[in-house]
């Protein structure tokens, strides 16, 4: 696994700022909101994949209602993005939708999709450090 450079890192911090600009009023009106919580992109990491078209960043999101696996292919290799993706990832395969975020193709797979009962940020990014732990280990 390659670490992501700085520019990276911003990059996907603004990604998680767009998407709760986007979909926040949308989330507080669901029952499982959390306002406890807020929206993060996090452990992120360089992924190759054809489905990615060659290779991309794969993470998770955590939001005020969901924790989800999200895909980014490169830009640039991805003229016209599908509806969906399969993502091959050591624990097995996953359908991600296409989620459409100011012309960048980021595709979600909710994972969990209540999570009021995590008290704090830290609890859910640790909850999500797990998610992508278990996701790239080859299942047994």
């Amino acid at each position: 696994m390659q670490t992501l450079t700085a520019d990276e890192y911003v990059t996907l911090s603004e990604r998680a700022r767009r998407y709760r600009d986007a979909h926040l009023k949308t989330l507080k009106k669901k029952p499982e909101y959390n306002p406890k919580l807020g929206v993060d992109a996090l452990c992120f990491q360089r992924w190759q994949d054809d489905a990615l078209a060659g290779k991309g960043l794969v993470g998770a999101l955590i939001s005020p209602c969901a924790l989800s696996l999200i895909a980014i292919p490169e830009p640039e290799k991805l003229q016209h993005p599908p509806d969906t993706l399969l993502l091959h990832l050591p624990s097995g395969h996953y359908r991600l939708q296409h989620c459409p975020l100011e012309g960048v193709a980021w595709y979600q797979r909710i994972i969990l999709d209540d999570l009021r009962g995590i008290e704090s940020m830290q609890e859910a990014a640790q909850l999500a450090q797990q998610l992508m732990e278990r996701l790239m280990k080859p299942s047994a």
